[in-house]
């Protein structure tokens, strides 16, 4: 087993504290966003010669970045030319490329899970495949999208024509995900607003070679600019936008069309809009996404291999989020996939992801624990650290309360939300029955109930589906709010919804619920526990697929039977009660 997969298994105890968010009036929709302000001018100061450590003894290497130049975009390797083996002022390696290459950015094309599920889409709608390949790659492969576009042609993935083939001459440019010269060429207009989302982000065409207009978070002086326009054929541009939200908006904002019983395109879902979760939150005022998930240098950067100076803040391009799971997939069948990162990028990148979920998503703790004759009754609170919904993106992702009561003996006399080895929960009527769905609870009294914050789609007849195109709404959605969030603001959206809305206890900022469980003449002191698990891909989201036979969807069922799709303990506490 890979080192990767060591890491992953990994549980960390987290403690931590919050508070409840006051009831605001929510503010209206985003039209645009102010400039950002923490982009100082570039600081001058002596730069430290990097150090590079060499890869561990038997591990995989991984493949080069590729290196090709077209007339609107140029791969990654071409970068990092210039942009690799950068320190900042303590000496640390913040090398863009070295991190970049081992996230689910620079991977989202080579993602196994994202090209099963686009083949298990094309499969149900084939009349739609054009349609759906032509979307599904705008994000994915934007940069064989955006060039077949300004052709005035659509996205093909699949089959002899598509991006996914090896003989396409786009194939480079398609399999670099989304690359530096993609959301470096990102334009402010439109950015917060509805003309950008859903992969509406704005790139000029027609500007060519040395002309094109890269931007930075930095000026860069006249001479290091003629050097990169001459090497490059980018002119390079402060843009302070590549520092605000609205800028990953652009494609974390993603609504897609539905069709009805019929077949009928009826309508667009909003199938993620972490966007909205954080401007109506009160993040929208203190952080950005870029804060989180590209967090600063320790100190000033150098940005290039060319520049003499250290500049301040650098964002490390290490995108993290929270996909622990998917990164282990793609290191472990990293040959088959083609992934440029090696183990030793994708263990630190792992190691990065887990701290982010066990640090900075959410806390559990008990509010009180007390017997009460043969029973045990804990209160547990939840609170999301989060600048959004907790889980948040793509709707295959579910966190969940995993609470037990030992004996004295170290037995289980009492536990809900318990897992199989298959990474579906015991007790959770949707993984047991696809038609079914676990309730949102108040109280919890039995073992069969089990507290799961996620969200469950509805087809136009009411029907529960994993299926993209059928979803026209949400049966379930009670992911945990964040800060400063008013669950009953008019925005359907992000709307609570199902039980958790009735749930005075359900608000910004976190839930709380209670335990009330029978331990019967179990003998004490008892020990009580509770954690907070999270999966990217839900059971029931995998096991849906099972039943078609294509290619891309039986290699990544191999790839999920092959590792195992545990949960992450985000959180987890634990109190004696009892004599």
């Amino acid at each position: 087993m890979k080192k990767a997969w060591i890491l992953l298994a990994l549980t960390l105890l987290l403690t931590g504290c919050g508070a409840r968010a006051t009831e605001t009036e929510p503010p209206p929709p985003p039209t645009t966003l102010p400039q950002p302000t923490r982009t100082p001018p570039p600081t001058a100061t002596s730069v430290v010669t990097p150090t590079v450590e060499s890869d561990l003894d038997g591990a995989r290497s991984g493949d080069p970045l590729a290196i090709e130049v077209g007339e609107l975009f140029s791969t990654s390797g071409s970068c990092a030319i210039c942009h690799t083996n950068l320190t900042d002022d303590t000496g640390a390696d913040v090398s863009i490329d070295s991190f970049w290459r081992a996230t689910m950015m620079a991977n989202a094309a080579r993602d196994p899970y994202w090209q099963a599920t686009v083949r298990s889409e094309v499969m149900d709608l084939p009349e739609l495949a054009e349609a759906i390949e032509d979307k599904c790659s705008t994000c994915h492969m934007p940069m064989a999208h955006s060039t077949v576009a300004d052709l005035g042609e659509t996205g093909v993935m699949f089959g002899e024509d598509g991006f996914l083939n090896p003989e396409n001459d786009l194939y480079s440019f398609a399999m670099d995900g989304v690359s530096c010269s993609v959301c470096h060429q990102i334009r402010e207009e439109g950015l917060g607003t509805e003309a950008t989302f859903s992969g509406g982000f704005n790139i000029d065409t027609e500007l060519r070679s040395p002309d094109r207009v890269i931007f930075g978070p930095f000026k860069i002086g006249d001479p290091l600019a003629k050097i990169m326009q001459s090497s490059s054929g980018y002119r390079p541009i402060q843009g302070l936008h590549l520092s605000r939200s609205a800028l990953c908006a652009s494609c974390h904002t993603l609504y897609t069309s539905y069709v009805d019983a019929s077949g009928q395109i009826a309508g667009e879902f909003p199938e993620q809009v972490p966007f909205f979760e954080w401007y109506y939150s009160s993040y929208r005022r203190t952080q950005t996404c870029q804060d989180c998930h590209m967090p600063e240098a320790d100190g000033g950067a150098k940005i290039s291999s060319m520049s003499k100076i250290l500049r301040s803040p650098f964002s490390v391009h290490n995108f993290v989020g929270g996909n622990a799971y998917m990164l282990g997939v793609l290191d472990e069948f990293g040959d088959e996939l083609g992934v440029t990162a090696s183990s030793e990028n994708f263990d630190t990148a792992i190691e990065r992801t887990l701290n982010q979920l066990q640090n900075n998503s959410a806390t559990v703790e008990f509010e009180d624990v007390r017997l009460s004759g043969s029973r045990v009754i804990a209160d547990v609170v939840v609170r999301n650290l989060a600048g959004h919904k907790f889980p948040t993106g793509y709707p295959s992702r579910r966190a969940w309360l995993h609470f037990t009561v030992l004996d004295s003996s170290g037995q289980t006399v009492f536990e809900s939300g318990g897992f199989n080895g298959d990474g579906s929960i015991i007790g959770n009527d949707n993984d047991a029955d696809p038609t079914l769905l676990e309730q949102h609870y108040l109280a919890i009294v039995e073992p069969n109930q089990v507290q799961i914050y996620e969200t469950i789609m509805r087809d136009t007849e009411g029907e529960i589906t994993t299926a993209l195109l059928h979803a026209a709404g949400y049966r379930k959605d009670n992911r945990l709010l964040p800060d400063g969030f008013e669950k009953k603001s008019p925005y359907e959206d992000i709307a609570v919804r199902g039980g958790a809305m009735e749930d005075d206890d359900f608000q910004g900022g976190g839930d709380s619920i209670r335990y009330a469980v029978d331990i019967g003449s179990a003998a004490g002191p008892l020990t009580v526990k509770v954690e907070l698990l999270y999966q990217t891909i839900s059971f029931r989201w995998a096991d849906n697929l099972r039943a078609k036979d294509a290619d891309e969807i039986q290699r990544f069922l191999r790839y999920i039977d092959t590792v195992p799709n545990l949960p992450v303990v985000i959180a987890f506490t634990s109190v004696e009660v009892g004599n």
